[in-house]
């Protein structure tokens, strides 16, 4: 009998914090050994011979099978969705289960459930979208879905159909601090948008082009100040997804150097794709327009600088895929207009191959900096650590072999989503996942799938030492203080 299953050998083993050339020992799901010429036998053998093993990746920010607040489907579900990451090099995925106003949470969460247990093929778990705080929701069902091991959920400063108030907020980060969960917040003034885009569409500027404009980069950064402000007024971590902007980082590296858990993330089109991308002759420039919108170069610099310096710490695809017709982008109508299409863009299978390639070919990042932001950090975060993003005995076997001098030309017709096209048609890049592993099972190799659609399992999370409040409320909120300035009237 074989003592293992399966030996990865001769690979260079890169951690968070190491790299080291040896052979990965596995048995049944889980790493059981790691060690140079492991000696024993195996039922097969993997050479990584001049490759990388790393940790499989974890997207903690991405839409599959949703259906968004404008009533439009994503154009992936959980088989294609989860088949495009798992060729990218991601083994865990966390998509949003999503609550519409008027609807209990519950429901969403068992249909939700229902869709990827039957069709997923790597592991994933859930978020919660909260756009209708009720009562019951926050007394009742809320509580219950943390307690069974969805511990994250997220809240929207716009949107009409999504946004909450400041009210609501506090109320939501109250029910998170008592029950360890964290929140995740898209911040953006929605005011500031509508105003801005009543002021454009009055002139006649209806093109896409125009959506970058109507999103501003100080609505951006004031609504991230806002929503630190009443996080550090409950003493809840928050985390703000998408960041795109000077303003928003420098607010988030602001609230880290006061000593406040605020934890960043940010996405590939915030570091490849610019404003100019959306000025593209007639309905072109809705294949990239998403929320908040790409920049400058002088944002992304910044965004660069930000996962160099820790203000970030996951990067993320948030990948919320639309095709390029009447099902999804252009659903208003072959010419809409900017506020009628449908916001996001694909790229839950190029997240890890553009920030290795950009970031470590190119040096702006180490390899164990762009391990920490696309597999370990995330799952240190989002309660998953240490079964999931490192490579360790008694982890789950989850590995991405990279061959780091594989060229590749981005091509629609080479990726597995279901969206048709790419906003990163035609990039070279280097640094490619060539096999692929979930659980021990070889998901990838070849450029074939190996494993069926199903397969991938639910994953209940714990809360993460990153939840927990530093127990510093404001003073309006402590009862000894309050005390004090009663008795002195």
């Amino acid at each position: 009998m074989a003592d293992y299953d399966l030996i990865v050998r001769n690979g260079t083993v890169v951690t968070a914090t190491d790299a080291t050339a040896c052979d990965v020992g596995i048995r049944g799901e889980r790493i059981v050994a790691l060690g140079a010429s492991l000696p024993r036998s195996a039922t097969r053998e993997i050479d990584a011979s001049g490759l990388l093993v790393l940790p499989g990746g974890v997207d903690a920010h991405c839409h599959i099978e949703q259906r968004s607040a404008f009533g439009i489907m994503s154009a992936d579900d959980f088989y294609t969705g989860t088949v495009s990451a798992a060729f990218g090099g991601t083994t865990t995925v966390l998509p949003f289960a999503a609550q519409h106003r008027g609807m209990s949470l519950r429901p969403v969460v068992e249909d939700y459930s229902v869709r990827a247990r039957e069709k997923a093929v790597i592991d994933y778990g859930f978020h919660l979208i909260i756009s209708d705080p009720t009562e019951q929701v926050l007394g009742q069902e809320l509580p219950a879905l943390i307690r069974s091991g969805i511990t994250s959920l997220k809240v929207y400063t716009t949107y009409d159909a999504l946004k909450i108030d400041d009210y609501q907020f506090l109320s939501v980060l109250s029910v998170a601090r008592r029950e360890g969960a964290l929140v995740m917040v898209h911040a953006e003034n929605h005011d500031a948008i509508r105003w801005i885009s009543e002021q454009l569409l009055a002139r006649g500027h209806r093109a896409p082009k125009y959506h970058a404009v109507s999103h501003s980069r100080i609505g951006e950064g004031e609504a991230t100040h806002r929503v630190i402000q009443l996080a550090s007024l409950a003493d809840v971590p928050i985390l703000i997804v998408h960041v795109s902007t000077i303003e928003a980082t420098d607010e988030i590296r602001t609230a880290q150097t006061r000593g406040l858990k605020i934890y960043g993330e940010t996405c590939p089109q915030y570091l490849f794709l610019t404003a100019e991308d959306l000025d593209k002759p007639g309905a072109e420039g809705a294949k990239f327009c998403c929320s908040p919108p790409p920049r400058d170069a002088s944002a992304q610099e910044a965004i660069w600088r930000g996962l160099a310096n820790g203000t970030f710490q996951v990067f993320s695809s948030d990948h919320a895929p639309y095709r390029f017709d009447a099902t999804g982008k252009l659903a208003k109508g072959p010419n809409p207009s900017f506020k009628e299409v449908a916001n996001g863009v694909p790229g839950i299978e190029l997240r890890l191959p553009l920030l290795f390639s950009e970031g470590v070919g190119k040096g702006r990042l180490g390899i164990h900096e762009f391990v920490a932001l696309t597999a370990t950090t995330p799952a240190k975060i989002y309660g998953l650590g240490p079964r999931k993003g490192t490579i360790a005995v008694g982890a789950d076997a989850d590995l991405a072999i990279w061959d780091p001098a594989k060229e590749v030309t981005i091509a629609a017709e080479l990726l597995h989503d279901n969206v048709g096209y790419t906003p990163y048609e035609g990039k070279r890049i280097r640094g490619w996942p060539v096999t692929v592993l979930s659980r021990g099972r070889v998901v990838v190799e070849d450029g074939a799938l190996n494993v069926e659609r199903g397969s991938g399992k639910f994953l209940e999370r714990k809360s993460s030492a990153a939840m927990k409040p530093l127990g510093r409320l404001a003073p309006e909120l402590d009862p000894a203080r309050n005390f004090g300035a009663n008795l002195l009237g």
